[in-house]
């Protein structure tokens, strides 16, 4: 899976305006479709207030935060799974993101044209995953259609595998031929190991992402009450944001002045920063940090992973050479404020290769080539 979010949406609905404001990277953005058509990428730092902490115990030469990429995927429209629109285009780029951020349109102007000419967000939100579903009930279609021959194979693994295959299609074919998602068959992990090459899009994870008004961005309005109830039903997320307002904050030049900003609205953290927190989460990822006199850093790894794994983050070396990992988490740094005291105070450990990294763990791994 990419480590990757792909924003996505119909066209008019303010994705590349998000976009430019999430990594200060101005996306093209127009007010007619598909003024976005090849995927623009941008890495985002995670903002993280117990990166700051550790720094003010440690003191560290510098401060590198952990990282998540986002992908402005240009607006999608309706039969775009046939095409349309360059549809095959987008649908190809999504394939290849890890989770997707939809953004739907949740405000009224008149100076903004709809590509379906009035704002209902429930409706905008079904002709997209109408499109993912049949795009990915091509594929799956596709995978069947070649099902014969492998499962004819004299090859025994080459045929187990066309056998364990073909009740997941089956089941695939039904629900996207009924408009229904991979992801809501709730497959097992076994299930979805065994299609995990099909790439399909609707077996990833989706952040629905309200974008608003400045006179919504508190309480939200009526379709974004509607968008909450759609996610809620289906086991998604949901966040509301204000582009406009983001892209305000975004050009503004200090830490202080955007905290300042925010508190006049009322607002503890702007959109954007839920839009990372969320994106990062969907994506199944965690962060653990190193922190030396030389430099403190936060790094990414997948939430499970085992010591000599998330060594690897740093250089695959490390997880090759794997010996042992002094471990402490960064609450214990908090409670007794210097490593030293932590230390004194028992906190910190010495892992072996089946220790399962916590997100917060600072980390000293110790490893021989």
């Amino acid at each position: 899976m990419g480590l990757n979010c792909g924003i996505v949406g119909l066209p008019n609905v303010g994705k590349s305006t998000i976009f430019s404001a999430l990594t200060s990277a101005p996306a093209e953005a127009a007010n007619y479709p598909f003024c976005t058509i090849e995927p623009n990428v941008g890495v985002v730092e995670v903002p993280d207030t117990r990166l700051e902490k550790i720094t003010g115990f440690i003191q560290p030469k510098k401060t590198i935060p952990s990282i998540v990429e986002f992908v402005d995927i240009a607006g999608l429209v309706k039969g775009a799974s046939k095409g349309e629109g360059l549809g095959n285009q987008f649908l190809g780029n999504i394939k290849q993101v890890g989770a997707i951020c939809h953004v739907v349109r949740c405000f009224e102007d008149e100076n903004v044209v709809h590509v379906h000419g009035k704002i209902d967000p429930i409706d905008d939100i079904e002709t997209i995953n109408i499109e993912l579903c049949m795009a990915d009930l091509e594929t799956v279609q596709k995978r069947l259609g070649n099902l014969g021959k492998m499962i004819k194979s004299q090859d025994k693994q080459t045929k187990d595998k066309a056998n364990a295959a073909k009740p997941i299609l089956e089941q695939l074919v039904e629900s996207l031929e009924a408009g229904k998602s991979a992801l809501s068959l709730s497959l097992s992990e076994e299930e979805v190991d065994v299609i995990k090459d099909l790439h399909l899009i609707t077996l990833k994870k989706v952040l629905y992402v309200c974008n608003v008004d400045e006179d919504s961005i508190v309480d939200g309005n009526e379709h974004v009450h509607k968008v909450k109830e759609y996610a809620e039903a289906h086991g998604m997320k949901c966040i509301t944001i204000c582009g406009k307002m983001e892209s305000e904050i975004a050009d503004l030049d200090s830490i202080e002045e955007k905290k300042e900003f925010l508190s006049d609205l009322g607002l503890k953290e702007s959109g954007l920063d839920q839009m990372i927190y969320k994106g990062y989460e969907l994506l199944g990822l965690k962060t653990y940090f190193t922190a030396g006199e030389k430099e403190v850093r936060a790094w990414t790894f997948h939430d499970g992973s085992k010591a000599p794994q998330a060594a690897a983050v740093i250089h695959t070396d490390f997880e090759k050479g794997f010996i042992k990992a002094e471990v402490y988490h960064c609450d214990d740094l908090f409670e007794f404020e210097s490593e030293q005291k932590v230390k004194e105070a028992g906190k910190l450990r010495i892992e072996g290769k089946e220790y399962v990294v916590k997100d917060g763990d600072i980390m000293h791994f110790r490893f021989n080539v």
